[in-house]
């Protein structure tokens, strides 16, 4: 016999059956009747949060960590829609995230009754779908086309918004045998033309680059980069969201492009003849002005996502399908083409770019009065800790220090908000991350400025026992905010200065929430302060690192700017050797 079921045991099932392990969430009155069968269930873990928003990039830093779809959890009104930062960031980074919210009952729908808001109306345009459930009946169906849709193609949120009522009412259960959703294609597979076509114009290249982004990590692909990288010799760069795909220790690998990218790798796409674009898509942070981006180059382009092909970039070779498939296909295509490989291991491009990396590595210095540079205690911190290390940032300075000085050797150790640059994801990013891999050390590198939105945070992972270790890297401000001002607001800083008085206190709030919070002033005092977090391994560790106010982040290309305007410093520039 068909077993009848409350709405609410419905929605437990189907999401136990979806294989569901952790749920991030926060009751209301409207998602109330769902919690009671979550009580009961054996296979899904609650973790109660303290705020929705963290709910939502909980889950979004379990599904980047580990590949698998988040979940999060919340009620009607106010509780769904602070989702919308987390949701509207999931959407920007192609991140799986399934949220699932309470509704007013039918009967009130369209009232402004309590608590009422339209988030379906609201994620429209930050979700790849979001459907209202009107009958207990359809939950189980509704919920497997959410994970579905969620993992298909190009990752992305979903939202399953339910009505008290429809929790409450009786119905059948019914396991859907099967998805039926014609308007969700299946990933594509490349076409051979295309990966051939690639291929001839990469042997015929004599200044190729391989602009990898997030994509690669998405579909999996870092072994089959790698492989088709060293089979070719072309040099790689690796977008903010790519970092990891491609081990930054690698002879071929020129570093992070764009606004803050080095000068190799930025270098090299400008003066490019072929670039081969995979999972990338030619965002403003990497290109500048876009009609002076690669401007003498070739563009191939493959992408699961048809709709980036061609947006922000003419393409002379499209190729859409799934990272993993593309680089199998196009590693196999110069293979049949045949002749001796690594291609362009050496001779005037590698030379070209050998001086460039020689003439600029990534530097910065260090105070002569012993304090803290920031870029010195995120080195240290990942030279401490090790490329085995799990690391997530905020966004900011230190967002773009991290993503230079951090050790990433692998994909999935680096999670950070790369589209939608949301201050405040970084602790409950790393919680997410650290519960799906509790044996892994986890490493949120964060500002001041960004710690503060989200620091109750810290309460969820004491009662959870999730031991993350939180580096604020305190220059007592707003400080991206304040290098533009600087830059180009004549030095006229205005809402970003937090140093008079110096509040909070970082560490003290950390012992406030049941952590252990320390504090590093001095550089000798540096590398005793991370071993001492790191022996501590029951409890969240907060660290306020105290570094200088003045510091900027360099390289740095101006919003909007030609990437050729590359600057090393405030008043410096490259000196470049010849026109191109």
């Amino acid at each position: 016999m068909t077993e009848t079921m409350t709405g609410a045991q419905i929605l437990i099932r189907a999401l136990e059956e979806a294989g569901v392990e952790l749920i991030f969430g926060m009751p209301g009155g409207m998602i109330l009747p769902a919690y009671d069968p979550l009580m009961d269930s054996t296979r899904l873990r609650h973790i109660l949060v303290r705020h929705e928003q963290d709910a939502g990039h909980a889950a979004a830093g379990y599904a980047t960590a580990t590949g698998r779809p988040g979940v999060c959890m919340a009620t009607s009104g106010p509780g769904a829609t602070n989702l919308v930062t987390p949701l509207c960031d999931a959407a920007m980074d192609s991140v799986p995230v399934v949220a699932v919210t309470g509704q007013v009952s039918r009967p009130l729908l369209g009232t402004d009754a309590f608590q009422e808001a339209d988030i379906c109306g609201i994620t429209q345009g930050i979700t790849k779908h979001n459907w209202q459930v009107r009958a207990a009946v359809d939950i189980p169906r509704v919920i497997a086309e959410a994970f579905h849709v969620a993992t298909t193609g190009r990752p992305g949120p979903v939202l399953v918004d339910i009505p008290k009522d429809v929790l409450q009412e009786h119905a059948p259960y019914a396991h859907p045998e099967r998805i039926d959703l014609p308007g969700v294609p299946q990933t594509p597979r490349p076409h051979q033309r295309g990966l051939t076509q690639a291929a001839a114009a990469l042997r015929a290249a004599q200044r190729p680059v391989l602009y990898a982004g997030g994509g690669i990590i998405k579909a999996g692909a870092a072994g089959e980069l790698m492989t088709f990288a060293e089979l070719t010799g072309i040099p790689v760069v690796t977008t903010l969201m790519a970092r990891g795909a491609f081990p930054s220790s690698h002879p071929q690998n020129l570093g992070m492009p764009g606004m803050h990218g080095t000068v190799p790798a930025v270098t090299a796409l400008q003066r490019a003849d072929l670039v081969l674009a995979l999972g990338a898509r030619f965002d403003d942070r990497v290109t500048g002005d876009p009609k002076t981006f690669a401007r003498h180059a070739k563009i191939v382009h493959a992408d699961i996502d048809p709709a980036e092909i061609g947006k922000n970039r003419a393409v002379d070779i499209p190729i859409v399908g799934d990272a993993r498939d593309v680089l199998t296909g196009l590693t196999e295509a110069v293979r049949q083409i045949g002749g001796p490989t690594p291609w362009p291991a050496s001779g005037p491009w590698w030379d070209t770019l050998e001086a460039l990396r020689a003439a600029h590595p990534m530097t910065y210095d260090r105070p002569a009065d012993g304090s803290l540079a920031p870029q010195q205690v995120i080195e240290r911190i990942g030279q401490l800790a090790g490329p085995e290390a799990l690391y997530v940032s905020g966004v900011g300075q230190h967002q773009m220090w991290a993503s230079h000085y951090l050790p990433l050797e692998r994909p999935r150790s680096f999670l950070n908000s790369g589209g939608a640059g949301t201050m405040g994801y970084a602790l409950p990013a790393a919680m997410g991350a650290k519960l799906a891999y509790p044996g892994t050390a986890v490493w949120a590198v964060d500002g001041d400025g960004c710690f503060q939105m989200t620091c109750r945070t810290l309460a969820t992972c004491t009662v959870e026992g999730v031991a993350i270790k939180v580096a604020v890297i305190n220059n007592s401000g707003l400080g991206m905010v304040r290098q533009l001002q600087s830059l180009f607001f004549d030095d006229r800083h205005f809402g970003v200065d937090c140093s008079t008085p110096q509040l909070p206190d970082f560490a003290a709030l950390g012992e406030a929430y049941g952590g252990v919070g320390l504090r590093c002033d001095h550089a000798e005092d540096l590398d005793g302060t991370i071993r001492k977090a790191m022996e501590i391994n029951d409890v969240p560790v907060v660290i306020d690192f105290r570094v200088n106010q003045q510091e900027m982040v360099w390289p740095m290309i101006a919003a909007g700017a030609s990437n050729d305007d590359i600057r090393i410093a405030r008043d410096t520039a490259p000196t470049w050797d010849a026109d191109y």
